[in-house]
């Protein structure tokens, strides 16, 4: 009778410890799931934190002149800020396809994308579109601030 209480006891332990480590296994899960949809989330709006930029960049450069050539001009913009960001690169980006045409060092990557970025967000302002303005820049910070570890690695190229 004592050695099937023993049984018992250990079973009930074992049983205990498993259940234990299957919790924090499934926490670990959902945190790592959740970290995913946070840097997918993050992806979708770098994504279209660019294309806010290119937009901004395109505002500015267009309020240069009238006519036509404002049009030249705002495509000038995005073709000149979207040659700067395909070519020059850091090797083996794991935000990029890895490939660099014009190889950087990580500085100069993260200094070039604050300056299209924030240079997109600034074109807003000079249209007169400061609310957006405010907001993109924001964004971009918030952006930034939930991709430290890229900052990190670009810092150490």
């Amino acid at each position: 009778s004592s050695r099937i209480c023993v049984g018992l006891q250990f079973a009930v332990r074992e049983l205990h410890r498993g259940f234990r480590h299957y919790l924090v296994f499934r926490a670990s899960l959902e945190a790592s799931h959740r970290e995913a949809k946070l840097h997918s989330a993050n992806l979708g709006l770098r994504f279209l934190l660019e294309l806010a930029a290119l937009a901004g960049l395109a505002l500015w450069a267009a309020g240069f002149a009238s006519g036509p050539i404002r049009f030249v001009l705002a495509a000038a913009a995005v073709l000149v800020a979207g040659v700067l960001w395909t070519v020059f690169a850091v090797p083996d980006d794991p935000s990029r396809s890895g490939t660099a045409p014009v190889p950087v060092p990580g500085a100069v990557r993260l200094l070039l994308e604050f300056a299209i970025l924030f240079g997109g967000a600034w074109g807003f302002r000079a249209a007169g579109f400061t609310d957006f303005a405010i907001v993109l820049a924001g964004l971009i910070v918030v952006h930034y601030a939930l991709w430290t570890e890229r900052i990190v690695w670009l810092l150490r190229q």
